[in-house]
């Protein structure tokens, strides 16, 4: 009987090696010809006056034409000097800067992208960085594909410590998943640090955003697109299109971020990523049950060895192949220790979001 509840790991174990199956599929793009597509370039910020000229600097040395883009900086409200530093940038020839005309980031993007004289639209964060051709290889993919939305690889910057490496261990896992559901048609996750699509595409569907909850600009949109059908929804791999974003400082950052994160749960209508997401979540909770029930009775320690590799295989094939293709290879020695913390971690971010009185994302009632 002490073994019955254990089978529960297989749905995880089988959907994730199926995804890990996915990845063999990725091939590296690599453009042809030289695109012509007009691109805007929009980015909502708020109080981002340390982290926007780093990223100005990064759009203004890209290696495409500057009559085929624009910038448009979006400041959501601050309180600092982001909207003077957008303003006054002059290393970008066409620069749009924009007050927020409600508030918070949706709203934001909307101005934004309302405003766009492009149809392929680029989003990204005030604290991301990326290389020089950026911008053209996301256009050339775009022109072969004719995608409405293009998925692109997103890293963290190395930060030194296990608080570092975790965060980038998980980090991995989760653009895995991303890469390899994408590919099989069955997107679940996106990242507004580095996502593109069609202005039409984001205009049809701006209203199934949930304004009501601070975050989710990119998931909803994605999920709103997967529920009108026909929508075509591409994973696109290139080392130069990834973009490197920062890692969170502090541990309580770190919680405050994550709860964010898995609170948007309660509002997910697509079917496979709400499948996913509670094997995942059952996956968990065995691994911490058997553990403490090892500690009771140690009779059990079979048992918890069990669920703990069938759900360390997967979870190490798609990190393995994720660390390998985003040249992190040298995290995989955290993997042990992290996989033993990892499930007391997810329950400590559920606990945290729900005692904590700083939630970053609010339900409206």
């Amino acid at each position: 009987m002490h073994w019955l509840p254990a089978i529960l790991i297989l749905p995880y174990f089988f959907l994730l090696l199926k995804l890990y199956r996915s990845l063999f599929k990725i091939k590296i793009f690599n453009a042809s010809t030289e695109p012509v597509t007009f691109v805007s370039v929009v980015v909502a910020c708020r109080n981002e006056q340390n982290n926007l000229p780093a990223l100005l600097n990064s759009i203004a040395h890209q290696n495409y034409p500057e009559y085929l883009f624009e910038v448009i900086i979006i400041d959501d409200n601050s309180t600092d000097k982001t909207f003077e530093i957008a303003e006054g940038f002059t290393g970008i020839s066409n620069i749009l800067t924009l007050y927020n005309k409600g508030k918070g980031k949706k709203q934001a993007l909307r101005t934004g992208i309302t405003a766009a004289k492009g149809n392929l639209v680029i989003t990204t964060d005030a604290d991301c960085s990326m290389g020089e051709n950026w911008i053209r290889i996301i256009a050339a993919f775009y022109e072969l594909n004719r995608p409405d939305m293009i998925i692109c690889p997103v890293r963290l910057e190395s930060v030194p410590g296990f608080l570092g490496n975790f965060q980038e261990l998980e980090f991995l896992s989760l653009q895995g998943i991303t890469a390899a559901s994408a590919i099989s048609e069955e997107a679940t996750m996106c990242n507004g640090a580095n996502l593109a699509f069609t202005r039409e595409t984001y205009l049809d569907h701006s209203d199934n955003l949930h304004d009501e909850i601070n975050s989710g600009d990119d998931i909803f949109l994605l999920h709103s697109m997967k529920k009108g059908k026909g929508a075509k929804i591409l994973w696109m791999e290139s080392p130069d299109v990834m973009v490197t974003t920062k890692s969170t400082s502090t541990y309580r950052s770190f919680l405050k971020q994550r709860s964010r994160w898995i609170s948007k749960g309660k509002i997910y209508k697509d079917r496979y990523t709400i499948v996913l997401g509670i094997v995942t979540f059952v996956g968990v909770v065995l691994q911490v049950s058997y553990f403490i029930a090892w500690l009771i009775y140690p009779d059990l320690i079979w048992v918890f060895l069990s669920v703990l590799i069938l759900k360390s295989i997967p979870d190490f094939l798609i990190l393995l192949n994720t660390s390998q293709r985003y040249d992190k290879r040298d995290h995989m020695k955290w993997f042990l220790p992290s996989q033993l913390i990892y499930p007391f971690y997810v329950l400590s971010v559920l606990f945290y979001f729900l005692i904590s009185k700083e939630k970053c994302l609010r339900i409206s009632e």
